[in-house]
């Protein structure tokens, strides 16, 4: 099976292709610019992966689509987010308008919504986020998302789902806590920023004080096998 993988070099998508690989699947690793026909000919499947804060996501994803049916693969998984319908965070929204797209692009297709990457996390030394330390996420390991994008891109059974991805639901002060050191709130500098990626990250951070961002373990569990 060969597989494309948009935005392959970067940290989610070296996580596809790497799990991807792991089960003799031949991935091909393509950049952040819209597909060509010719980038993803040959490939029974791909997965689209979108680069943070873009400001259009909605026409990256729908040219990437076009350049899938163009040439001629039948099936396409997407990275979502968690919780994507939230109108108080406009990233998050540009995504749920995304997997419409997906939903309504002819191919088979399959959505995956990831929480917050665990790995976003530096547990080495004392932890300070931007909100408050006590709400509540689910995490996802970064190498646990591959493995259900490979699963998802290589078994039957998954065309038509959509699956809230999460291998530990906690607060950032318990993280801490188990690794022995501290959590505290503190305001990020956001100063080498464009505005709107500034803007969108404080709404973010505002939502997170307020709701958090849980996700149920089960679905990643089962899709693992566990």
């Amino acid at each position: 099976m060969r597989i494309a993988v948009l935005a392959g070099r970067g940290k989610t998508g070296r996580a596809v292709g790497a799990a991807l690989e792991r089960r003799g699947a031949e991935v091909v690793a393509l950049g952040r610019s819209a597909v060509l026909a010719e980038d993803a000919a040959g490939c029974d499947a791909a997965y689209v992966v979108t680069p943070n804060l873009h400001p259009a996501e909605p026409r990256y994803v729908a040219a990437a689509l076009d350049g899938l049916r163009a040439a001629g693969v039948r099936r396409v998984a997407y990275h979502s987010v968690a919780s994507p319908y939230a109108p108080a965070m406009p990233h998050h929204v540009g995504k749920a308008a995304a997997e419409d797209l997906v939903r309504r692009s002819g191919l088979a297709w399959t959505v995956l919504q990831p929480g917050a990457y665990a790995q976003n996390l530096d547990l080495t030394a004392d932890v300070v986020v931007p909100y408050d330390v006590h709400a509540v996420f689910g995490f996802a390991d970064l190498a646990e998302v591959g493995e259900a994008a490979a699963v998802v891109l290589t078994e039957d059974g998954h065309v038509g789902a959509t699956y809230e991805l999460a291998s530990r639901v906690a607060t950032v002060a318990e993280l801490a806590g188990e690794a022995g050191v501290t959590a505290r709130r503190g305001e990020p500098d956001l100063s080498a920023l464009e505005p709107r990626e500034a803007s969108w990250l404080r709404a973010m951070f505002a939502y997170y004080d307020t709701h958090g961002l849980p996700v149920g373990t089960r679905v990643l569990d089962g899709l693992l096998g566990r």
